[in-house]
């Protein structure tokens, strides 16, 4: 796996590469601005690129635009944004702009290394990676929306788990049922969700957006 790190904070920027290296996985290139994030992945042609949420000059929204930048340039980049706190306004720029290959982690997660892997990994192998504090935010954002009306309780919390980026096993294994109960949950979903079977979309990963954006459209 290829990576380009982008992030201001040198420790933080380091110690990520170090950490990255320790694990076997290949730290491409380092750079502390979203132009130079961009310039690296235009050089290196990364796997995935990790980028904060905010970088010089504005310390705003930076590695949020760069990050939809790059996917314009790359299509099919993964692209896990990193931030500090919860801005849920970026998050749902960011995720709803594509299907798949896509995660947002609070900065504390790196600290949780094998959490952190896991994610890296996910969003590497073209799924989604939300953080639980993003994921529960935006579902209180979105109480009120007609189609997640639709869903019971246990649905959203399977949907959530879905939005973290674990699979059936590792769902069923959260919520302590079995995993036949979590297939009849998800298929209950798609259909309140009016997601029907093609081949060209992923209805697990268009679930999670489809409650992404109208978190963003109600916000």
């Amino acid at each position: 796996m290829r990576i380009v790190i982008a992030e201001d904070d040198p420790l933080l920027r380091e110690g990520l590469a170090l950490l990255l290296r320790a694990e076997g996985l290949d730290v491409v290139a380092t750079a502390d601005t979203a132009d130079g994030a961009l310039d690296a992945i235009d050089t290196h042609t990364p796997d995935v690129a990790i980028l904060d949420v905010r970088m010089p000059p504005t310390h705003t929204d930076e590695g949020v635009r760069a990050a939809v930048e790059a996917r314009r340039r790359r299509p099919g980049l993964a692209v896990l944004v990193l931030s500090a706190y919860v801005e849920q306004s970026f998050a749902t720029e960011l995720l709803t702009g594509g299907v798949g290959g896509l995660g947002y982690l609070l900065k504390e997660r790196v600290g949780r290394v094998e959490e952190f892997l896991d994610a890296l990994h996910r969003v590497a192998s073209g799924g989604t990676a939300i953080d639980p504090e993003v994921v529960a935010q935006l579902f209180t954002r979105s109480h009120q929306d007609a189609r997640l009306a639709r869903l019971s309780p246990r649905e959203k919390d399977v949907l959530a788990l879905m939005a973290e980026g674990l699979g059936n096993s590792a769902v069923a294994e959260r919520l302590f049922v079995t995993d036949g109960a979590v297939h009849k949950h998800i298929r209950s979903i798609f259909a309140k969700l009016d997601l029907a079977p093609t081949d060209q979309v992923d209805r697990r990963v268009a679930a999670v957006l489809r409650y992404l954006e109208d978190a963003r459209r109600t916000r």
